[in-house]
């Protein structure tokens, strides 16, 4: 069920919508209340040591519970991107990387608790300096450093996280581990 499928009353004067569910965007006639439901946005890196191995986590939790993704989550109000990839690596894996390179984003849907929410996933490529250690934390099974290339795409959490590790694998500098090549440039 879709977020706006939820609201059955206007939040502001509390009147009932006809056919008992509001439309997107939520309009009250009685009152004019309007409100957009567009998505949320969450971010995820990639975090890239100097042998080209990737960070991965296993879920501990659903949605996408055993399955393997990058250290990220929801972005909170009043963050930027880069901010919030830093903060939930913290929380999950136990440090944050360093500089943030942006690969790309990709429309995600999340299914908690019975609705389905719209998400713009913003993803990072990041560097490590080969000595992080990386802890399984808040919603974290296990951590694992895996070759990036080689990954199955079903055993990957969502479909956005698939379509980064496409990009990933077409922007890569295969000469430099953790390094994007630009947008379309041709490879050698």
């Amino acid at each position: 069920m879709k977020p706006h499928q939820r609201f059955h009353y206007c939040p502001s004067c509390g009147g009932a919508f006809p056919g008992g569910a509001a439309a997107d965007p939520l309009r009250c006639g009685a009152c004019g209340f309007t409100y957009y439901f567009g998505p949320t946005c969450a971010t995820a890196a990639l975090l890239i040591r100097p042998d080209g191995q990737a960070l991965f986590i296993r879920r501990a939790k659903e949605p996408a519970l055993g399955k393997l993704g990058m250290p990220g989550g929801f972005i909170g109000e009043g963050e930027t991107a880069e901010e919030a990839a830093r903060r939930e690596f913290v929380e999950e894996v136990g440090f944050a990387p360093g500089d943030l390179d942006f690969l790309c984003s990709y429309p995600n849907s999340y299914d908690y608790k019975g609705v389905t929410y719209p998400v713009l996933d913003i993803f990072f490529v990041a560097r490590a300096v080969g000595d992080e250690e990386p802890q399984a934390l808040d919603g974290v099974a296990s951590v694992h450093w895996m070759d990036p290339l080689g990954v199955e795409p079903g055993e990957i959490a969502f479909p956005s996280m698939v379509r980064t590790l496409e990009c990933y694998r077409r922007r890569r500098d295969p000469a430099r581990p953790g390094f994007l090549l630009p947008e379309g440039a041709k490879r050698d």
